[in-house]
């Protein structure tokens, strides 16, 4: 069971690490990621894509209390899978760059309940994918009176 769980959460990362955050072209100039999305922009009287439980501070503070968590616990499948279980869950409620924290938490813990009885330590890609997912949601929590913590 615990090698399923881990083979769903290598794909789920390796998911996320193929994405990509773009920025707009120095200088102001128009690119065909901007061209993009103006085009698909949906009309003013649709509804936002994707309605989220709650806003960036939500999102943000209760990724810290999860992380928070996963520093604390007892280093047991157990304790990880239950990490992993409300990280999955949490990421629903979401979307976009904050989407991407509760989906990196959940494969760094899975990642890491299915090596810790062995003494081992989560995949190294699953550290970076939490850090780059921490870094893609700074400015926004910062902004929110959040600072994210790892």
């Amino acid at each position: 069971m615990k090698n399923v769980l881990a083979a769903a959460a290598m794909l789920g990362l390796a998911g996320l690490t193929a994405c990509s955050v773009t920025t707009p072209a120095p200088g102001g100039t128009s690119s065909s990621a901007a061209a993009t999305s103006a085009t698909s922009a949906p009309s003013p009287s649709s509804s936002p894509a994707a309605p989220q439980s709650g806003g960036a501070k939500e999102a943000c503070e209760l990724f810290n209390s999860l992380y928070a968590e996963y520093r604390a616990s007892e280093p047991t499948s157990d304790a990880y899978e239950a990490i992993y279980s409300k990280a999955w869950k949490a990421k629903d409620a979401y979307t976009g760059n904050l989407r991407g924290l509760f989906s990196s938490l959940s494969a760094l813990t899975i990642s890491h309940s299915a090596v810790v009885e062995k003494g081992g330590q989560p995949d190294q890609s699953a550290k970076d994918a939490v850090r780059d997912a921490v870094f893609a949601n700074a400015g926004d929590c910062t902004a929110e009176g959040v600072t994210l913590t790892l």
